[in-house]
């Protein structure tokens, strides 16, 4: 069982305890870093009522969350304003579901909070690859002279995991450094003819899942702290998402809903979808030691 501690949230139709689950949700309600619009901390709780509003038939995948086991944890209870120990927390938590040998799923709150998930991560899976949906690169070295913020987030997993083993899908905004950063290290799908050289570099590894809710459009996705004209619309992001399809994920997390930005609670429920389509398309394909059994014994998935 996970050490805590937890504030008790549910969503819907999740099962009894830890032990019977593949997928465990957790909640991470922290903004502490985050420059333009706070907020996120309200994410993950919204996301969970909406949840009871859904289906848990996914037509766009054919798939139903009914045949997936998944234990909502809670939302983790943090000392506000304490950054590190904050990060800390998240990291010894997310070790636990990884040892555990289920796939974590967390709900943000800003995208810092992958960052000490993927460091659980590399401990058990030393060739970790990462997917990352987003608007923005998050690849700064620094920014505002602190090296740990939602815009530092994915400099900081290359730092563990090395260039080729990021792809980046939906990046439309950001400094000319980031873009030619990306461009130079090849982490950026920007058409669809390059969709084969992004899954050679995730096919056969384990795979990391981390999606900024602005990868949307702001005309579905408003309630978001940064939000970015340009966006993908809900159908089109699912469809990237089915390119994907097969791959040994591991892990995600939905990060980046603020959704008092939005009183119409469209975004929430934009949100909550994300989620439902993330446990499917994971849920489609065993995962490490499991998809190792599978693989050993000739099973096929």
């Amino acid at each position: 069982m996970l050490s805590g501690p937890f504030i008790p949230r549910d969503w819907m139709g999740a099962c009894e305890t830890f032990e019977e689950a593949d997928w465990v949700l957790v909640g991470l309600p922290y903004d502490g870093t985050t420059s333009f619009r706070p907020g996120t901390r309200f994410g993950p709780e919204a996301i969970r009522a909406a949840s009871w509003g859904l289906e848990t038939y996914s037509p766009l995948q054919d798939a139903d969350l009914s045949h997936t086991s998944y234990f909502d944890a809670g939302e983790l209870e943090f000392p506000l304003g304490n950054r590190d120990a904050i990060l800390t927390m998240i990291r010894e938590n997310a070790r636990q579901v990884v040892q555990a040998d289920k796939r974590w799923l967390g709900l943000g709150g800003e995208h810092l909070v992958t960052f000490p998930v993927i460091e659980a991560y590399v401990e058990k899976y030393p060739d970790l690859a990462v997917l990352h949906f987003d608007a923005h690169a998050d690849l700064r070295d620094d920014y505002l002279g602190e090296k740990l913020s939602h815009a530092t987030v994915l400099r900081r997993v290359v730092d563990l995991i090395g260039p080729e083993s990021l792809v980046q899908l939906g990046i439309r905004s950001g400094p000319q450094e980031e873009f030619a950063w990306m461009r130079k290290h090849g982490t950026l799908l920007e058409k669809r003819e390059d969709l084969p050289k992004a899954l050679a570099r995730l096919q056969g590894r384990p795979v990391f899942l981390t999606i900024d809710l602005d990868v949307l459009d702001p005309s579905i996705m408003s309630g978001t702290g940064t939000p970015e004209p340009g966006g993908m619309g809900f159908s089109e992001f699912v469809a990237w998402l089915m390119e994907f399809r097969g791959l040994n994920f591991v892990g995600a997390d939905v990060v980046e809903l603020s959704p008092h930005y939005d009183p119409s609670g469209v975004s929430t429920v934009v949100a909550a979808k994300v989620v439902r389509e993330v446990m499917l398309l994971g849920s489609s394909q065993p995962h490490g030691t499991q998809q190792a059994a599978a693989l050993t014994s000739g099973a096929t998935a």
